[in-house]
């Protein structure tokens, strides 16, 4: 049994974030835009047995986020997977584990950001304009960067609120196209093989990601051992509650005609039976939901920066902490200032290229660590959390992910490999600047 060391910088950090607040900001996460365009294309694989695989994919998450609770257990660094990977294998490994993470997490906000100022144009000409889309991308960096400078209680509740406003539409949707359901449109005439049922499942995979995330700030969670596990379960469930009703009335309203409609299935359906403002709704909905996925991120991502700070793997600097509000205020600037740059050039098709193989390769890692950690008995902040079968269950999760690995192009594992082998390089000089030094 050991007891991990807490840096200094640690240490300064508050601990402000319960229950309550990490399961909106992993909610908040995971609930993104992609729920409201998703439907139609599950639907085109499975028709109307769509909503099963939901449900799979929500038992595949389950082993993986089970993982995640036995490692955010045992370590309650600021970092969330980058921590949990660095703590049982050593600070190479677990930076390639914090590189894969900003990779996702970086190229991820920045498409959003980008598609979301796109979608505020078209809602209004004087923001579809370059200038425009400069100012809605700037205005809303500063605004979230100012407040989770302000203090983590600011950003959580920020992220508390905005959780709260993405899911009505949601909700109103389900809550009132349940009354229209047509009973013949999500019969299940005849179960799909397994084939159909492996390709949706890899392509909602995706939709549950975004846990990684929302755990990075653990540092500053109150009691990690018994917030975390509780967080991630109940924030899981909401989230495939959620997820296979959207799914039944979607597929209730519309029929075989949902496939036909990839670019808004939910507003499609939802202009049948509440007309243009069930239509409007929606998109409103999409525009507010991309927005909550940018508070999440500009509340956790920044973690690894300072993290990496920490650690001596970048300038000791990033892991500076602001003297009044103590929040990791220049790595949520630099952050923030990243984003920027990119999200005037970033696609989401540019962000597919790394994220799909990126965040599975960063799962399996901590699928290990958690293996790792348990062998070794680290604890942190009172008793781990224990389920039976624990050993097992990060197997399990591994042999997965393996397999949906197997359906990644070679060219998603190489740009991957590529970013790895110069982070790496990266890696090695500053070791060797810092021993010469």
């Amino acid at each position: 049994m050991s007891v991990l060391d807490v840096s200094q910088a640690e240490q300064k950090l508050v601990r402000a974030i319960g229950v309550p607040g990490l399961t909106a900001n992993i909610v908040n996460t995971t609930i993104g835009a992609g729920i409201f365009v998703l439907p139609a294309l599950v639907a085109a694989k499975l028709g109307s047995a769509s909503p099963f695989a939901f449900l799979v994919c929500a038992v595949v998450m389950a082993m993986v986020v089970t993982s995640f609770a036995i490692a955010g257990s045992r370590v309650s660094l600021t970092g969330g997977l980058y921590a949990y990977v660095e703590v049982a294998f050593g600070r190479y490994i677990g930076f390639l584990a914090g590189t894969l993470f900003f990779l996702t997490a970086i190229l991820s906000v920045s498409g959003v950001i980008s598609v979301f100022a796109v979608t505020v144009g078209a809602a209004h000409p004087l923001f579809a304009t370059p200038l425009g889309h400069f100012g809605i991308v700037f205005v809303v960096l500063a605004a979230l960067a100012w407040i989770n400078i302000r203090g983590v209680r600011a950003g959580t509740h920020a992220v508390e609120a905005v959780t709260l406003i993405k899911v009505i539409p949601l909700l109103i949707f389900v809550l009132v196209g349940i009354f229209f359901l047509k009973r013949g449109a999500i019969a299940v005439p005849q179960w799909p093989g397994a084939k159909p049922i492996g390709d949706a499942v890899l392509l909602l995979i995706f939709a549950f990601a975004g846990i990684e995330v929302a755990l990075v700030p653990s540092g500053e969670v109150k009691n990690p051992a018994r917030t975390v596990p509780r967080a991630i379960y109940t924030s899981l469930i909401l989230t495939t509650i959620l997820y296979i009703l959207i799914q039944l009335v979607g597929q209730g309203i519309l029929g075989g005609e949902l496939a036909k409609h990839p670019g808004a299935p939910l507003a499609e359906a939802a202009a049948r039976f509440l007309g243009s403002a069930g239509r409007t709704l929606m998109l409103v909905g999409a525009t507010i939901s991309a927005f909550g996925f940018i508070t999440s991120d500009i509340l956790s991502s920044p973690r690894v920066i300072f993290a990496f700070g920490r650690d001596g793997v970048l300038p000791a600097w990033f892991a500076h902490v602001h003297p009044r509000f103590h929040t990791p205020d220049i790595a949520i600037i630099s952050y923030c200032v990243i984003v920027f740059v990119l999200s005037l050039n970033s696609t989401f098709q540019q962000l597919a290229v790394l994220a799909n193989v990126a965040v599975l390769l960063l799962y399996i890692l901590c699928c290990a660590a958690a293996l790792e950690l348990m062998r070794r008995k680290v604890r942190t902040d009172g008793p781990p959390f224990h389920i039976p079968g624990a050993p097992v269950i990060p197997v399990l999760a591994i042999a997965v992910i393996a397999w949906i690995l197997v359906h990644a192009s070679t060219k998603e594992f190489a740009v991957t490999g590529i970013c790895l082998a110069v982070a790496s390089i990266l890696f090695v000089a500053r070791r060797v600047t810092a021993a010469r030094l």
